[in-house]
């Protein structure tokens, strides 16, 4: 049995440790880094193209962005907030990519227009109110929205095509949206890693177990799952960034903090079209409006993916209910989360989300007909030949303590951290790999501020120009980092 002892270890080869263990070495080169991975290699998981809904999300199309209110107001402040944090993820790339520490943007980052689309004339007049409002906000420069079918028609040809042209459609349109490759960033950042010693990745190699320390830190066991040998790593600071699995390694953990948070797994499906002669016709993210009771995840939306060099069209996702918190995951994960300290927040939320339960059932015994018609929504003349089925990422929504109603589903990322910020775990779902920059900035703040040299703020502002300030509330400054983003990442110029 050997031991190792480490200043931070990063369990999870996802886009989340990657970022933050990329940023730490910006700030602190000689910190002593070790990532543990239980796959064979980096991210297989929710960072992988074909698991990972989230590709580029900007708060530009998502409508569950911008809710409307019983009132009949709409809201931009979360859709803000995710633009904002997206952003911040392009100026470290873009920081990056200046530095020679990433090679061609073309690899994980492509230009690729964000649309919202709707059918029907209450929905119609929503996003022509929600239009108005971004439209007039410069977050949103260049947005553009229209009633048109030949318009439409001209910025995603699929949509229009089979549709009756008296049915009531409305459409708004982004040239500067991205498609973002995390599974190819993810490689990037660790070959970074990997040239920035000292720094060891251990693949295939699971953690067992979380202790404390008593003169501080964690003393972490890890079992090699090929040749059953067991390690010990002693570790000043542990994050926890498995996707679906930090839930249970944080339980492991024993934190206060971490006590009445269960989880809610959410699986998923997609079809995927790689026909040449139908995905070259498309180039979008089209987004449209949730189901009633429907989880965020679950926003249909049919969309350009460049994945190793090739076009493909994926629709979904269709949610589905696994009891694994990883696609490589056991089922026994979720009846394994159970704790007395987290049932009553889960029958709290049973309690309270019958549609969503009812929409999951559904969901589940949905037949291929139906899963194709809600296809042909979107696009009318869609083939069932030109299509396959595939399997998406596991996501698990965080069930959390509510002293009010007894628990409530959270959705989006949250950062759990001991109270002597010794480890932090990452858990939730979308936009969390958008936002990796802006999470990692969080737990910097709150767990990394004493472990820190004096004037790293001064290092984090000249990684990104936008630190200490806001894009949304400064026109010039927005627009000014915008354009030389979209310069170095060759991406189409705001606006």
């Amino acid at each position: 049995m050997t031991l190792t002892t480490v200043d931070v270890t990063l369990v999870g080869a996802g886009i989340m440790s990657a970022t933050l263990g990329t940023l730490l070495k910006q700030l602190r080169p000689e910190l002593r880094l070790l990532l543990i991975e239980s796959l064979p290699r980096e991210a297989q998981e929710s960072s992988s193209a074909w698991n990972n809904a989230g590709t580029g999300h900007a708060g530009n199309c998502e409508l569950n962005y911008t809710p409307m209110a019983a009132d009949g107001s709409i809201s931009l402040t979360k859709a803000l907030d995710i633009n904002e944090a997206f952003d911040l993820s392009r100026q470290f790339w873009t920081h990056l990519v200046k530095g020679g520490a990433l090679g061609s943007p073309e690899a994980f980052i492509q230009g690729v227009p964000h649309m919202s689309f709707v059918l029907g004339e209450e929905r119609r007049a929503y996003l022509r109110e929600r239009h108005r409002l971004m439209g007039a906000h410069h977050c949103y420069q260049g947005m553009a929205y229209s009633e048109e079918p030949a318009r439409v028609a001209d910025w995603a040809p699929l949509l229009m095509e089979g549709r009756d042209p008296a049915q009531a459609i409305g459409a708004t349109y982004l040239a500067s949206g991205t498609d973002v490759n995390f599974g190819a960033l993810t490689s990037q950042l660790l070959d970074h890693l990997r040239a920035c010693p000292p720094f060891e990745a251990r693949f295939s190699t699971a953690v067992t177990g979380l202790q404390r320390r008593q003169d501080g830190g964690w003393r972490l066991e890890s079992r090699d799952q090929a040749s059953g040998e067991v390690h010990l790593i002693d570790s000043g600071t542990v994050f926890l960034g498995a996707g679906g699995g930090a839930l249970t390694l944080l339980q492991k953990s024993g934190i206060p903090e971490g006590r009445g948070y269960g989880g809610f797994p959410v699986s998923g499906l997609w079809l995927r079209c790689g026909d040449p002669a139908v995905a070259s016709r498309h180039h979008a993210k089209v987004y449209g409006m949730a189901a009633a009771g429907s989880p965020p995840m679950s926003v249909p939306h049919l969309d350009t993916r460049l994945v190793d060099g090739r076009h493909w069209i994926l629709f979904g996702p269709y949610a589905g209910f696994s009891t694994k918190f990883l696609k490589s995951g056991s089922l026994c994960d979720w009846p394994g989360s159970l704790r007395p300290g987290n049932l009553l927040p889960l029958l709290a939320v049973a309690r309270d989300n019958l549609p969503l339960t009812e929409y999951l059932i559904g969901q589940v015994f949905a037949s291929a007909e139906q899963r194709f018609a809600a296809l042909r929504d979107f696009y009318p003349n869609a083939r069932p030949s030109d299509w396959t089925l595939a399997v998406a990422g596991q996501r698990v929504q965080i069930i959390k303590a509510d002293a009010n109603r007894g628990g409530v589903l959270q959705f989006g990322t949250e950062v759990v951290h001991a109270a002597d910020t010794s480890l932090v775990a990452v858990l939730g779902a979308s936009p969390g790999a958008s936002a990796a920059v802006a999470i990692s900035l969080e737990i910097l703040r709150s767990c990394f501020g004493e472990k820190l040299p004096d004037g790293w703020e001064r290092t984090l502002k000249r990684i990104l120009p936008s630190y200490g300030e806001s894009i949304r509330l400064d026109a010039d400054l927005c627009r000014r980092i915008r354009s030389q983003s979209a310069e170095v990442l060759r991406l189409p110029a705001p606006g």
